[in-house]
Order: structure tokens, then C-alpha cells, then sequence
């Protein structure tokens, strides 16, 4: 089954949006799970919802289920892994001291997926798509609170700080599992794209669940039982999250990943229009040359990759 070669686009658009709920829902059970039981709703009850999904691909699409090989298996296993620890290390950026200036260098993850999309998948990389990359990249992190009074001198002279090295170091994470996961995809040879997403998305998710929930089971069960007392306000969270990751893996089924990541940078964008829209903020030029770059690169990356 060969997808539209523009169907990509309004999954990724739609994958943003969901993206936003869920971080909307997690970050107000994060008070009452703390930072890892509210992580760990996004795969516990999001796994009942993945499964739903594949079931409705099966029957209504009428394919059949893939049987997993080692190389799906093995990509599976490396970027849930990565994702986990990507997931710890921004965790452990916001407990820094400049925090600011760690998040705005996780940004470098679409960067970081280009180059292993590369070398791992052989995916291209084309002038267009690195030219959108740069400038989607830049316009993030302008747009990350780091210094509003000078901003590109924080981002140059800091990038060797501690801070710095832990956001890129989870950029990286993030990135590898990105790939990862269209690996796993691309390893269901013969498998059609919708299938292919819905199949990697429950093993994941699985996965994770497995590694996550065990290992707050060792650590400590109470935050596990106070996920499970939490179900109701949790169900939205996990329904966001098995969207999100649907479409974000069905997404990345289809096209490169470098492609995939530098349009989601739309989230960051209308997440940024929507709070100054609405608290009226001031937006300096700094910032607004950080949208006028973003706004650039996504154009890029859906019109001329």
C-alpha cells in the first residue's frame, strides 16, 4: 500500500495537536503522580488505546497481522530504551540551574535525527530539508526563554555548560528513538504503512510500560497505586498519548523522519502564538525573528523537500 505523497502532513499536524493535549493533561497530574507517574500514564493508559487502534487497522483496513523479526525487535527495544532515558535526562535539565538554556539545546534533536536518519536508515538529506532544518532549529531556540536581553550570546558561549550537554544529550535520545521507531517500521518489509505504525505503536508502548511500571514497582509502588487511583483524570492523558504516537508513528511509516520532526516543530509555534494571544504579551524581535525562521523552515520542509 503506497501512501499519498502529501497524506504525511496533516498526520504530523495532527500528531502536534494531540502532542499538546497530552502535555496539557500530564501537566496537571503531574502535582498529584509526580514526574514519573505522570510519564508512565502516558504509556499505561495509553496502551489500551494503541491496541484499539491496531484492531480497527486490522478490520477495517483488512490487513493482517506482521510477524516480528530481529530487527524489528531490536529497533523496538533500542527506542523505547532511548526514549525512557531521553525522557529522564530533560527531566533531570529542569532541575538545573539554567534550565532554560538546556531545554532551548534539547531543540538540537531535529538536527540529530537528520544525521542518524542517515547513517542508520540511509534516509536522504537534501538542501531544502537541511536549509529547514537550520532555520526550524535557530527559531526554536530563539524562542526558548534564555536570556530575552541577549539571547544568541547566552546560546554561543553556553553550549559547553553542563545544562547545555544534558539537553543535547536528550535531543540525542530523542532522536535515535524517532529513528528507531521508523526502523522498526521499515523492518515489517511487505507491510502496509497503516499497519506497520499501528503494530510498532503497541509493541512500544508495551514495552515501555513493562520497563517504566517495573521499575516504579521496585522503586516504589506507591506511585504506581496512586496511577492506578488517578484512572479517570488519566484516561484523557493516555487517549492524547496513543494519538499522538499513532500518528506520529504512522507519520514516520511514511516518511523520513528528518521530514517528520522539523514540521512538528509546528507545535512549538502555535503553542507560542496561543499564549501570546492570549496573555498579550509583548513579543520582542528577537522573538519575532524566531517565528519569521520557523515559520520558514516549516514552509521549506512540506513545499520544497
Amino acid at each position: 500500500m503506497v501512501a499519498p505523497e502529501w497524506l504525511w502532513i496533516p498526520i504530523t499536524i495532527g500528531a502536534a495537536l494531540a502532542q499538546t493535549s497530552r502535555n496539557a493533561a500530564q501537566r496537571h497530574l503531574t502535582p498529584v503522580l509526580g514526574t514519573l507517574g505522570a510519564t508512565l500514564v502516558r504509556f499505561f493508559y495509553g496502551l489500551p488505546f494503541a491496541l484499539l487502534w491496531l484492531a480497527a487497522v486490522a478490520l477495517i483496513g483488512g490487513f493482517a497481522l506482521p510477524t516480528p523479526n530481529s530487527a524489528f525487535c531490536g529497533w523496538v527495544l533500542v527506542s523505547s530504551v532511548a526514549q525512557i532515558g531521553a525522557t529522564a535526562l530533560l527531566l533531570r535539565v529542569m532541575a538545573e540551574r539554567n534550565f532554560a538554556l538546556g531545554t532551548a539545546y534539547s531543540k538540537t534533536e531535529v538536527i540529530q535525527v537528520a544525521v542518524f536518519g542517515l547513517l542508520f536508515l540511509g534516509d536522504p538529506l537534501t538542501t531544502p530539508v537541511a536549509v529547514a532544518i537550520a532555520f526550524g532549529t535557530v527559531g526554536v531556540m530563539l524562542l526558548s526563554p534564555i536570556d530575552r536581553e541577549r539571547p544568541l550570546r547566552t546560546l554561543i558561549a553556553g553550549w559547553t555548560t553542563r545544562s547545555a550537554m544534558l539537553g543535547i544529550a536528550s535531543g540525542a535520545g530523542f532522536g535515535l528513538a524517532a529513528v528507531g521507531y521508523r526502523g522498526a517500521a521499515l523492518a515489517l518489509e511487505g507491510t502496509a504503512f497503516p499497519m506497520a505504525g499501528a503494530y510498532t505503536l503497541v509493541a512500544a508502548q508495551a514495552l515501555q510500560t513493562l520497563l517504566l511500571g517495573g521499575g516504579l514497582l521496585v522503586r516504589d509502588a506507591t506511585v504506581v497505586a496512586r496511577v492506578c487511583r488517578e484512572w479517570r483524570r488519566s484516561l484523557f492523558a493516555g487517549l492524547m498519548g496513543a494519538t499522538a504516537s499513532a500518528c506520529w508513528f504512522t507519520a514516520m511509516a511514511i516518511e523520513p523522519v528528518a521530514h517528520v520532526r522539523t514540521l512538528a516543530l509546528v507545535e512549538v509555534f502555535f503553542g507560542y502564538a496561543i499564549s501570546h494571544r492570549f496573555f498579550r504579551e509583548r513579543v520582542s524581535r528577537t522573538e519575532l525573528a524566531g517565528m519569521m525562521l520557523l515559520v520558514v523552515g516549516l514552509a521549506i520542509v512540506t513545499l520544497l523537500r
